[in-house]
């Protein structure tokens, strides 16, 4: 049957299931559409039958619809004698290319395994930056991913997805710079990127929050502070990362409340135990918590573990109070108060041998409580620390008391006790190593013709070893202590000398600058003497670790400097530690594996600060250790009971400028280096001579069994 009125639908979507694709030959490379017959409920094609025609592409006109319309000639016929229909339609795609993509299609699905994904330059950056683990570390370990990085930058310096998304174009970009940076290698590509940083770090805040890539908050940030250390400046752009610096310390402190943190996920309750420690660790890793949380635990003149519990106090909770307080600022009355009611309470126990706690059955708590008294934190240097408590901690012997005796595998494990040990003694062995080269620099340089004992060499090596202990940071570790002797030998030196006066001391320092400003010579060890010269200190510091360089750049000019500026204070009066920390600091910083100060933020406002801060924190606890008692523990004179408190309270301030982040080009872990040698002149200051040998030996020369 004829079809002389029959509805027709043209749709610009997707073919239906069912269609038969078809094409004009008038319309064969522009206007392919599909067909698709739709019978009656008996199954015959009646007057009113449908014909839809998808067609994908856009028709030019009406004219091209009608002209369609023109080509297809169709007559409805029962079903059955469908397949004899010749129908004037022809398939746009050959059967060739379909079978094409069939066969890859079926590569893929066979070879499917786990997925692919596609190359993630962020990662790729990540992979880059891991050293020879065979070699010197001067070496990638997978020097491909620095030729990918450097092959996969697209034209406008930037690396990512040819979407683009601020956040993963920046994100993305950054760790690239970084790996580049790191390596010191293709530095065109390393500029261009740095260029597109700064060009656009600005439109992260007109992206939509939808899009962000996942944990970018947490992500940025931290390759923020790595790309600082490697001297790389992108922030221009201060309340766009403000936001997402406050994303990121939000993110981290989820389980942080103004009611501390809760005892379990789904418990109402917060205890002062779980407070107390996420307290300290948000504090020490510079997030910003409130110390008023603790106001809810106090009872009139104590602390309990609930809001209105007046049940005993137990050990543990009592010891993480006391432990959180140790991280205190400036006017936080409240911590005052706590640490002043725990640090009673745990010498009361300590006293009366009663440091059993009523949640843990632990192998030494008694052990670890006494050296928190002992040794307080801003004496506590991390590889002591870490050593004792390797002694301390009981493995999987350690059990938790509750309704019953329940152990915690992922806490308390042996696996973590048998690493710790190998760490330990492997570290050790590098100390060992580098304490017998010590030696070997103490004896060519003749430094005992100017007073200088083998005594004060180790204890200078064991406060440097003590505080900055990591094997990669070799570098840092031997000049803080040859530092540290140098200045010891000059200060021995002309106190011994009888006849040293201000005219000599200024004549030293006048040959030293006169040494810096002409070419170095080499150390002709046989022709110092027993003179202790300009020229020969400057010889010393040149040959000992100021011909180096770091990053590619000569450290030797910054060090001239800052010993100069440490002689001129000492030229005034003869007091060697005027200045020594600042010295100490510099010194440090300069031979730091990650360079992380710029010539420029050397001249920060807030360094400043920290310079001042440290050299005065340092300069009165070193009066304080030598009015003491002397090296054989013979008291000298008395130290003001102002002045101890006084130095409590810079302390705490010193604390706070270290921890506190900030978004102003301070690198955190460059300010950690002030509370570092900070605390190696309070724990000389604290700790007794006998204390200090115990320490070396338990340190440097006793193997973890």
């Amino acid at each position: 049957m004829s079809l002389h009125s029959t509805n027709l639908f043209i749709r610009r979507s997707p073919a239906v299931s069912g269609g038969t694709r078809c094409h004009s030959s008038s319309f064969s490379d522009k206007y392919p559409f599909f067909l698709r017959f739709q019978p009656s409920l008996n199954g015959n094609y009646k007057d009113k039958a449908i014909f839809n025609f998808d067609i994908s592409g856009k028709c030019d006109s009406s004219n091209n619809i009608s002209t369609l319309f023109r080509v297809i000639r169709c007559r409805a016929k029962k079903v059955d004698d469908l397949q004899e229909e010749v129908l004037e339609v022809f398939s746009s795609t050959s059967d060739d290319e379909i079978e094409k993509h069939v066969r890859t299609i079926k590569s893929i699905l066979s070879s499917m395994d786990d997925g692919e994904i596609s190359i993630s330059p962020y990662d790729t950056a990540w992979v880059a930056l891991i050293k020879d683990v065979n070699g010197s570390g001067d070496s990638p370990q997978f020097p491909s991913c620095l030729e990918w990085i450097s092959n996969n930058q697209l034209p406008d310096g930037s690396w990512g997805d040819k979407i683009f998304l601020a956040h993963d174009r920046l994100l993305n970009t950054l760790a690239c710079v970084v790996a580049l940076k790191s390596w010191n290698i293709h530095q065109d590509k390393c500029e261009k990127g740095i260029s597109f940083l700064k060009e656009n770090i600005s439109t992260l805040g007109n992206e939509n929050e939808e899009h962000m890539t996942i944990g970018f908050e947490v992500a940025f940030p931290s390759l923020l502070e790595l790309a600082q250390s490697l001297g790389i400046e992108v922030l221009d752009d201060f309340h766009v990362l403000q936001k997402i610096f406050a994303m990121r310390n939000e993110k981290i402190k989820r389980y942080w409340s103004e009611e501390g943190i809760y005892a379990a996920r789904n418990s109402p309750f917060s205890d002062i135990d779980d407070t107390s420690m996420g307290f300290r660790l948000l504090r020490l890793h510079g997030y910003d918590v409130s110390p008023d949380v603790f106001q809810q635990f106090e009872e009139g003149d104590e602390f309990f573990c609930f809001p209105g519990e007046t049940s005993q106090q137990a050990v543990t909770l009592t010891f993480n109070l006391y432990r959180a307080t140790q991280v205190s600022f400036p006017g936080e009355k409240i911590l005052e108060k706590a640490r002043q009611f725990s640090e009673n309470f745990l010498r009361e126990k300590l006293a009366a041998n009663k440091l059993l706690d009523k949640w843990v059955i632990a192998k030494d708590l008694p052990g670890e409580v006494a050296y928190a008294l002992e040794v307080p934190w801003y004496a506590s240097l991390s590889r002591i620390e870490s050593r004792f408590y390797i002694d301390q901690y009981g493995g999987e012997d350690d059990v938790w008391i509750v309704k019953t005796l329940y152990r915690m595998p992922y806490i308390n494990n042996n696996d973590y006790l048998e690493l710790a040990k190998l760490d330990y003694n492997s570290c050790q062995a590098t100390h060992q190593a580098e304490w017998v080269s010590m030696q070997k620099w103490y004896t060519e340089c003749q430094l005992e013709n100017f007073g200088t004992s083998k005594r004060d060499l180790l204890l200078a090596y064991f406060l440097a070893s003590a505080s900055i202990y990591e094997p990669e940071r070799s570098g840092e570790r031997i000049a803080w202590a040859k530092t540290a002797i140098l200045v010891e030998t000059i200060a021995k030196y002309f106190h011994n000398n009888k006849d040293s006066s201000h005219q000599q001391r200024k004549a030293f320092v006048d040959e030293f600058k006169k040494y810096c400003n002409n070419s170095q010579q080499s150390l002709n060890s046989s022709k110092t003497g027993q003179k202790f010269t300009g020229p020969l200190l400057g010889n010393l510091i040149y040959h000992s670790f100021g011909s180096q360089t770091t990053q590619n750049r000569d450290i030797t000019r910054h060090l001239f400097h800052a010993w100069e500026k440490w002689l001129m204070k000492w030229e005034v009066e003869g007091d060697s530690h005027q200045g020594q920390a600042e010295l100490l600091v510099k010194t440090i910083l300069n031979l730091s594996v990650g360079n992380w100060l710029s010539e420029e933020l050397l001249y920060h406002p807030q360094y400043e600060q920290l310079f001042h801060l440290t050299n005065k924190i340092c300069y009165k606890l070193a009066r304080f250790r030598m009015q003491k008692g002397d090296e054989n523990g013979n008291c000298s004179g008395n130290f003001d009971s102002t002045k101890k408190l006084e130095i409590e309270s810079e302390m705490q301030e010193l604390v706070q400028l270290v921890l506190q982040n900030s978004l102003d080009g301070m690198n955190s872990e460059a300010k950690e280096i002030f509370l570092t040698v900070a605390k190696r002149f309070y724990y000389t200051a604290h700790c007794d001579p006998k204390t200090v040998s115990y320490h070396i030996d338990k340190v440097l020369f006793e193997r973890v069994e």
